[in-house]
């Protein structure tokens, strides 16, 4: 892990008014771009490439650093003369997965990027956020994964200009701590919070790279759909009108493992301050902000203290379940994409199933149960979920006959996918897309069923296998091995074919009807009950 700092700026208050978006000279033959937000001016870069404008390392909040660390993200309160830079990714969030590596990382991560096509300065585009996925505990924006300049490119070739943006947020432990003094504090969910402030900057400070911010649409994929999900239902449901639409791939408002309160965390929460040596404290919380960095991750960055922490009931940002809002009609009504992936389950199932009680016994120990089912709730499952090749997950088809997977999978891995792709995501995207359907809300939803070269055997359709496709990616940018590798030509054209309908419902909530749509694809109906 690279933890390094970046130098505080000192500003100045600015007097003089500027433009909103205008382009100055440079040293380099191109111009750059500059625009002028509430606190001052930024310029970024242009990309003769793509020929658009890169506003990168954009703050949204005040650092979380010292005592805003474990604190509510708190607005710019400062304001500056001149342009400052925003040609560079800022460092990611600290997490602790697989996401972070490569990438350098920091507490002072609270930065969004714009990405614009250039010759639109005139023009009030449609927005494209992005959050990222990761389990609510890795991920960042400068992940080369998620290069927002091919969808842009995108909309423009189909006649849809839109601009995008990425957002970043606290992930683990610094973005969902919890226990009992955490919850008296009101600093619960803090990286749900700091998405929601990223979006109140945007309504506030789009415009001015030459956005529209009535036409905001969220999108995520995983932890990012969830986080979509999340804004939907948040605050009981109360629409604060930051996004008009929302797209969310593997995720919904249903959240994929158990919603939990404060006293659920605190032996936790307990265990870490003792062994930071705060237990003693008044104040374990202040006693935390006081630590150095370093030392903090190295008691942070261990398998007891470095995962486990999700977003959980705060009686505010959540106030329910959101399967109870989604039944009494608390969630904002917005149009959607939603949608999951045939294999989800594989990526969730565990592993060593060999048999029935295997199976029951990874039933009652998954973290979406916090006791054993009842007796008669286990037996509807596994009367839903039989021991039947042809029930499972991955299909015999995709596997190439009924087979019986051997170790490390087991002989009824098939079946237990088949349940765990149900129950972390496929089951919330039918219900999702049948309460928007029943509340006359357009609802658009899919199961994406392509197998990427990054998918081996025996995974098929797994979890994140779309993403490629979504970002037009078909150069693998940030992958180890390119998911278009070997694949014949219907894997680009069925990238083409969602980044574009993906672009297009950015613009205008229309996914069929934009320039140059393969009239011999069947136009993609909204979901109907």
């Amino acid at each position: 892990m690279h933890l390094l700092f970046w130098p505080l700026i000192t500003t100045v208050a600015s007097t003089t008014a500027k433009p909103l978006l205008s382009r100055t000279g440079t040293t380099s033959t191109e111009l750059a771009p500059v625009a002028t937000v509430r606190n001052g001016s930024y310029y970024g870069t242009h990309s003769s490439t793509y020929n658009q404008d890169f506003f990168l390392g954009i703050p949204f909040a005040q650092p979380p650093l010292e005592q805003l660390r474990f604190a509510n993200p708190q607005s710019l309160s400062w304001t500056w003369s001149g342009a400052l830079p925003a040609t560079n990714y800022a460092y990611e969030c600290i997490g602790y997965g697989g996401d972070q590596i490569g990438y350098q990382q920091n507490e002072d991560c609270l930065y969004l990027n714009v990405v614009r096509p250039s010759g639109f300065e005139n023009t009030s585009l449609p927005v494209a956020v992005w959050i990222h996925g990761g389990g609510f505990f890795d991920g960042g924006t400068p992940d080369l994964r998620y290069n927002l300049s091919f969808i842009v490119q995108n909309s423009i070739r189909i006649g849809k200009p839109i601009m995008a943006a990425s957002i970043a947020y606290r992930l683990g432990p610094f973005g969902f701590l919890n226990g009992n003094d955490v919850a008296r504090a009101g600093v619960t969910n803090l990286g749900l919070k700091d998405q929601r402030l990223a979006l109140h900057w945007i309504q506030e400070n789009i415009a001015r790279f030459g956005g529209d911010p009535s036409k905001v649409t969220i999108w995520g994929e995983s932890a990012g759909a969830e986080s979509v999900g999340f804004h939907l239902v948040a605050y009981n449901g109360r629409d604060d009108k930051l996004f008009r639409a929302g797209i969310m791939e593997s995720g919904n408002p249903i959240n994929s493992a158990a919603t939990n309160g404060s006293d659920y965390y605190q032996p936790k929460y307990a265990a870490l301050i003792q062994a930071a040596g705060c237990s003693n404290c008044s104040d374990s919380l202040d006693c935390l902000r006081k630590l150095p960095l370093f030392v903090l991750n190295n008691i942070l960055n261990t398998t007891e203290f470095n995962s486990g922490w999700n977003p959980a009931f705060d009686g505010d940002f959540i106030a329910r379940l959101g399967s109870e809002q989604l039944a009494d009609g608390s969630f904002v009504r917005v149009p959607l994409i939603s949608g999951a992936n045939t294999d989800e389950g594989t990526a969730f199932s565990p592993q060593g199933i060999n048999n029935t009680a295997d199976f029951v016994h990874y039933l009652n120990t998954t973290t979406n149960v916090q006791n054993a089912w009842p007796e008669n709730i286990v037996q509807q499952i596994l009367q839903a979920y039989p021991a039947d090749p042809n029930k499972a997950i991955p299909s015999s088809e995709t596997l190439g006959g009924d087979v019986i997977l051997g170790p490390p999978f087991g002989a009824m891995y098939r079946r237990s996918a088949a349940y765990f792709g149900d129950e972390v995501f496929i089951a919330g995207r039918r219900l999702t897309c049948h309460t928007w359907a029943a509340a006359n809300v357009s609802a658009y939803c899919y199961r994406f069923n392509a197998i990427p070269a990054t998918s081996g055997w025996p995974y098929g359709a797994t979890h994140f296998t779309e993403v490629a496709f979504v970002f037009n990616n078909v150069d693998g940018l940030g992958y180890s091995v390119n998911p278009f590798a070997n694949r014949s030509d219907s894997y680009t054209e069925l990238s083409s074919l969602m980044s574009k309908s993906w672009a297009s419902f950015v613009y205008d909530l229309d996914l069929n009807g934009w320039v140059g749509r393969d009239t011999n694809v069947p136009a993609w109906p909204a979901y109907s009950v």
